[in-house]
């Protein structure tokens, strides 16, 4: 069973996305790192296949996520989840090797395909 590191500041938004993938048959943790390391740790001890994160958040955003997981192993496919409609932003991340970028409200069928499209290109 595929694991998936789940990264987000709402601890509402862990536990709809946590359900969303445990029912599409993914293993979750869910994590809010206070820091870029404490983060680096937690991708180096937990090898995940892949980190889904929140983009804007106060102690580790989204793009610092994506540097950081590439740091620790590039073959690890990042999906960031965003409410906000950048286009710079979107190629910026697209820059640090996120594989996926979707946009909030998600439903979870459209997330669960999302996560399998990305995870069928590693």
């Amino acid at each position: 069973m595929p694991n998936i590191l789940l990264i987000d500041d709402s601890a509402f938004m862990r536990k709809i996305v946590r359900e969303f993938l445990e029912e599409g048959g993914f293993e979750v943790t869910d994590f809010l790192p206070q820091s870029a390391l404490e983060l680096m740790g937690k991708v180096k001890d937990s090898k995940p296949d892949l980190v889904l994160s929140d983009f804007n958040m106060p102690c580790v955003g989204g793009l610092e996520v994506a540097r950081i997981v590439r740091r620790v192993s590039a073959a690890i496919p990042v999906i960031i989840l965003t409410a906000t409609h950048d286009t710079a932003m979107e190629s910026l991340l697209k820059t640090t090797g996120v594989r996926r970028i979707l946009h909030k409200p998600i439903g979870g069928e459209q997330l669960v395909a999302a996560v399998l499209e990305v995870m069928s290109i590693t």
